[in-house]
């Protein structure tokens, strides 16, 4: 089975492309090149009275690059040290481009967003040397236990865009969210946050976006799709000591469908993948998780829906359909304490065509592991359902049932990667240094589009 993977691995490249339409409906990304867009207009922010030196505030400055360039052109912020001390939002642009080339560091403290676009088509976000990052300084909040301020970057209502090759560095906050985003493109990124909850690196709730070559370190949300969300590919993500990816948290009226992950490497997380609710209504559906690779996370497969960290939500419980796990290998950090299938699903809406096959991870600790499922359904081995899930045709609520395993599964080693984190030298009381972009996003592929100039 490893062997499988290793080939999908080394021809990543091609069949992971091919396949972006599983779930993307239409094409993702900006309408227009950026050599279109500096062609009509360039609009260089120290032209607008920004400064370099690490101190000036840059806001009225980036506001009146974007009001020049707005109807088309390219807002540069050339390389180079620049503060940021109000927030900016951008609205309203159509063919245009933000090109970041140098650091933003926070200077002031209201919360929000530091940077906001919104209402914008035609779009795109990127470094030209890949060295592009907004530095938000967040442990000057957390060593205060303040979890309150800003974010780093958030979008809504962009559509037909692209955000890559830049590095997001110690929010506040959230890092990057999508709100109400339409055919989006997302790559080529890292993120790395502080050692706490509350830190998320991208969270997603919209349609049609391509999310993909990403690295993120924090102990929240890695990548995470929320509701209402609809056509979203993930892959090639590398949650290096982070929370783990997940769906949720799911409350009343959700809105879910057609969701893929795959090719996701997960080191020393808090998951490698979890839908977590609690109460709450609406529907998920068509999601695919395959081809994980995880090593040292305390949980690998987690849904979880009577999830205790958030509160009740009015409802039966969220109904989930036709969730597809795959070709999952590596190695959990305790399965006897946290095994590394665990599908509690709400008696109120039992899971549907909840399909795991490949499933081959072992624990690396003691020589046991367990499976606990509840109320959770297959369509794949009827007589007898696999692992804990339950074959039988009629779907009504069931108490959990647990599977000890006591032998290791056949093909379970897994490759590691050379940039996994041996600790995390940072937590929330000091700075956390600007790292550089990673070269691979998983075991043994390249990314998916070339990595901007100069990256390392």
């Amino acid at each position: 089975m490893l062997s499988r993977l290793l080939l999908l691995a080394s021809a990543a490249f091609p069949a992971l492309v091919a396949a972006q339409s599983a779930d993307i409906t239409g094409s993702v990304g900006p309408l227009t090149s950026v050599a279109t867009k500096k062609a009509v207009k360039t609009c260089d922010i120290t032209n607008y009275g920004a400064k370099a030196d690490g101190e000036t505030d840059i806001s009225s400055a980036v506001t009146a690059a974007f009001t020049a360039c707005k109807s088309g052109g390219v807002v540069v912020i050339p390389s180079g040290d620049y503060a940021l001390g109000t927030w900016v939002t951008l609205s309203g642009g159509n063919a245009w481009a933000l090109q970041l080339d140098g650091t933003i560091y926070r200077t002031g403290t209201a919360g929000g967003n530091m940077i906001m676009i919104e209402h914008s088509t035609d779009f795109e976000l990127f470094s030209s040397t890949g060295k592009g990052a907004v530095q938000g300084y967040g442990y000057e909040f957390h060593k205060k236990g303040d979890t309150s301020g800003p974010r780093l970057l958030r979008m809504y209502e962009v559509t037909s865009f692209s955000v890559h090759d830049i590095i997001l560095v110690d929010s506040p906050v959230f890092h990057f969210s999508l709100d109400t985003c339409d055919r989006g493109e997302i790559y080529n990124m890292a993120i790395r946050g502080g050692d706490s909850g509350g830190l998320d690196g991208i969270d997603v709730w919209s349609t049609n976006i391509w999310i993909h070559d990403i690295m993120v370190t924090n102990k929240d949300e890695c990548v995470t799709v929320k509701s209402p969300s609809n056509n979203i590919l993930v892959e090639q993500i590398y949650c290096n000591r982070s929370g783990g990816c997940a769906m949720g948290s799911l409350g009343s009226a959700t809105n879910i469908s057609a969701i893929t992950y795959r090719n996701v490497y997960t080191w020393a997380s808090n998951q490698m993948y979890m839908i977590k609710s609690n109460g709450g209504s609406g529907r998920v559906s068509d999601v695919v998780l395959e081809n994980f690779i995880g090593h040292g996370n305390a949980y690998s497969l987690d849904i979880d829906q009577y999830w205790s960290s958030m509160s009740e939500v009015a409802g039966a419980g969220v109904q989930l359909s036709k969730v597809t796990v795959a070709n999952w290998t590596g190695t959990e950090a305790d399965g006897a304490e946290r095994g590394p299938i665990k599908i509690m699903c709400a008696d109120g809406a039992p899971c549907t065509g909840v399909d795991v096959s490949d499933f081959d991870m072992w624990t690396e600790e003691g020589s046991s592991q367990v499976y606990e499922c509840r109320s959770a359904y297959t369509d794949l081995h009827r007589t007898p359902a696999l692992y804990c899930l339950s074959g039988e045709a009629e779907h009504v609520a069931y108490t959990v049932k647990t599977r000890t395993v006591t032998a290791a599964p056949a093909g379970y080693a897994a490759p590691s990667m050379p940039a996994d984190l041996a600790s995390a030298p940072w937590g929330t009381t000091a700075s956390i240094p600007i790292p550089a972009m990673p070269t691979s996003f998983f075991p043994g592929t390249l990314p998916l589009k070339p990595l901007a100039a100069g990256s390392s």
